[in-house]
């Protein structure tokens, strides 16, 4: 059985240094985010790592904290995952022992913030980055998930979809007496694993076809379905204003639409993040900061 004790005896001791340090929100920084917001009538939003960090998850970018900056290892590529059977073994035995405690994130309060935005029909859409389905499970509803989510697997070869909580009962059925111990934590439902339990592994296959299984989620090396791409700058014709969060936007995935937002529509762009973004150079308002501290405070002030 996956230790999940240990996982969770380990998320308390480090899970809050994965928020990257940072100055605390200033009043000036407020009353732009107040303004901004409430300038809209139709407010898009993308959303990153960074929204997540304060829910204990593990970033890749972040500065001192994240996976980049703290490791050398490195997530793995869609082109290896395919061809590689090993490559694949290490990847469900690392995400079959983080799958217990990453499934009990719980959203924060950055997730609900948006979704009581949508609630009160004052949200467009959202777009989020991330794979840890924290957006739904606070309520939102009027929202994309860009890469994915973790939360379903998909055979590759007759595309047969299955929840992952129900791929890890079979896993675990399938691997009887395999207890390996988590030895830290990376993004994206994955911790490191010793060698030695990565090999005694049984790699989890399609039950219909014997295919290859794989989480519904764009890996590094993979590209966002077009049609996706298609519909989120289709969102964004619909709305009035742009903001990200918790993002530094160095994926093309997620760039290319506030390139599109900005550029050709010529929407307002306000950035809320943690350290410097790829889109900087577009003239948008910033924010430095944690976004949870700004947006409680924003509600406090304004009793959302």
């Amino acid at each position: 059985m996956v230790q999940l004790g240990i996982l969770c005896r380990s998320l308390a001791a480090f899970g809050r240094q994965f928020v990257p340090p940072h100055a605390a929100i200033s009043e000036s920084d407020l009353l732009l985010l107040e303004n901004f917001i409430a300038a809209s009538q139709k407010l898009f939003v993308i959303t990153g790592a960074g929204i997540s960090t304060e829910s204990g998850i593990k970033d890749y970018r972040s500065e001192r904290v994240g996976l980049f900056a703290t490791s050398a290892s490195r997530p793995t590529n869609y082109g290896d995952f395919l061809r590689n059977a090993s490559v694949r073994q290490r990847f469900w035995a690392r995400n079959t022992t983080a799958w217990p405690l990453f499934s009990s994130f719980k959203p924060n309060f950055s997730h609900k913030f948006f979704a009581t935005l949508e609630h009160q029909s004052r949200l467009h859409w959202l777009v989020t980055q991330n794979v840890d389905n924290l957006h739904h499970k606070a309520g939102s509803r009027r929202l994309t998930e860009l890469h994915g989510t973790v939360y379903s697997v998909i055979c590759l070869s007759c595309k047969q979809m299955v929840p992952r909580d129900e791929l890890q009962e079979r896993i675990l059925a399938e691997n009887p007496g395999w207890s390996p111990t988590p030895e830290g934590f990376a993004p994206d439902a994955d911790v490191f694993v010793a060698e030695e339990s990565v090999k005694s592994f049984k790699t989890p296959h399609c039950e219909g076809c014997g295919g290859v299984l794989k989480p519904d989620v764009v890996f590094f090396g993979e590209n966002v379905p077009r049609r996706r791409v298609d519909d989120i700058n289709q969102c964004l014709e619909g709305a009035d204003a742009c903001m990200v969060v918790g993002s530094s936007l160095d994926t093309f995935s997620s760039y290319r639409h506030v390139c599109f937002a900005r550029q050709e529509l010529g929407l307002p762009l306000l950035i809320m993040n943690i350290g410097r973004t790829r889109v900087d150079h577009l003239g948008g308002l910033k924010i430095s900061g944690r976004c949870g501290e700004a947006f409680k405070l924003l509600t406090e002030r304004n009793n959302i």
